[in-house]
């Protein structure tokens, strides 16, 4: 039996705000929204979904409303990187001019990554430029 990785949770004290900045900054979409969680989905996955096998369709981010505000670094954080034909200063600016903010987790300044947080706090990298 192999496991399918159906979603990554994010907890947020505005949920749906976060839900629909991370939407803009992915270019995914709001499939679902409820008083207590929001869920994004690549914009490709509804069309080709029900053609993919279980374990191939690709995991969704979750928001789930919670009381407390983020405490401390994350022990997880998601990468993320452009491809090598797009201008990766610009993709960085774009994220910076939504509202995302640069923060210093001890990585250095000889990385080939930025590390970025989103407005309530969560650690993001932007990767160097990649083909695959």
């Amino acid at each position: 039996m192999t496991l399918r990785w159906y979603s990554t949770v994010i907890e947020s004290t505005d949920h749906r705000a976060l839900a629909r900045w991370w939407a803009e900054a992915l270019d995914w979409e709001v499939m679902f929204e409820s008083d207590d969680e929001a869920v994004l989905v690549p914009p490709w996955a509804r069309e080709l979904g029900s053609t993919l096998a279980f374990d191939q369709v690709p995991p969704g981010l979750v928001f789930v409303l919670v009381e407390h505000e983020k405490q401390g670094k994350n022990r997880v954080h998601l990468d993320f990187a452009p491809h090598t034909s797009q201008d990766r200063a610009a993709e960085l600016d774009r994220l910076l001019a939504l509202g995302a903010v640069r923060v210093d987790v001890g990585q250095g300044p000889d990385v080939s990554w930025d590390v970025l947080a989103d407005p309530d706090g969560n650690e993001f990298c932007v990767l160097s430029s990649r083909d695959s």
